[in-house]
């Protein structure tokens, strides 16, 4: 009886440690991941802290809208990640000032796959890899890179893009100064139901009202 209890603990024991070992992991694997992205906005002034507001504010709508835990920690890690594919994308493309010509757009069109790329290897990471490839799809079916519309685009992904749409506007960018923020909430509330998701948009709204979004 003794032995078989001594076992029964031996094997708890292991089983804790396999399960403390695999979130270190996944600790050290994301946060590799953040400077790769941290990297990227280090080149770019007029990019820097998006990614960490994206993955805040989307954290926060997550938990607003009541996702479960393991979805808003998935949207967070996502929307601080979201634009690591722009790695891929030529630098004068990501700094140009202009408008972008056709083939241009088609680089940086190719972002929110590259980013699925990368983070593709990482199993426990599957449904953060589909919020980074459709956070640029649009309710009305207009975005990228697959063209999904409504509910066919995965809620996380709606969720950054609402995150992701409100901070580019309130920041400024190589081709416009930033928007204000009362500016920047109308064209996202006009957005709703057409390029956004009127739900998250909504609750986006809310949290403005409650305590300024800050």
């Amino acid at each position: 009886m003794a032995a078989r209890l001594a076992a029964e603990l031996q094997s708890l024991r292991y089983a804790e440690d396999v399960r403390r070992l695999y979130h270190q992991l996944r600790r050290s694997i994301c946060q590799s991941l953040l400077g790769l992205a941290n990297a990227l906005e280090a080149k770019d002034p007029y990019t820097r802290g998006h990614s960490e507001r994206v993955g805040t504010w989307g954290g926060r709508l997550a938990t607003a809208m009541s996702l479960p835990s393991s979805d808003v920690e998935t949207i967070t890690q996502a929307g601080l990640l979201h634009d690591i594919g722009k790695i891929g994308v030529p630098e004068a493309v990501l700094r140009k000032r202009g408008g972008l010509t056709q083939d241009e757009w088609a680089l940086m069109r190719q972002h929110p796959v590259i980013g699925a790329q990368i983070v593709a290897p990482f199993e426990f990471f599957t449904g953060g890899a589909l919020v980074i490839r459709h956070h640029h799809e649009r309710w009305d079916g207009t975005g990228y890179p697959d063209g999904l519309s409504a509910d066919t685009i995965p809620l996380g992904a709606r969720v950054v893009a609402v995150a992701d749409v409100f901070d580019a506007l309130t920041s400024d960018r190589p081709y416009r100064a930033a928007l204000s923020r009362d500016a920047a909430l109308a064209y996202v509330a006009a957005e709703a139901g057409h390029t956004l998701d009127a739900d998250v948009v909504a609750v986006l709204l809310g949290l403005v009202r409650v305590d300024g979004f800050a």
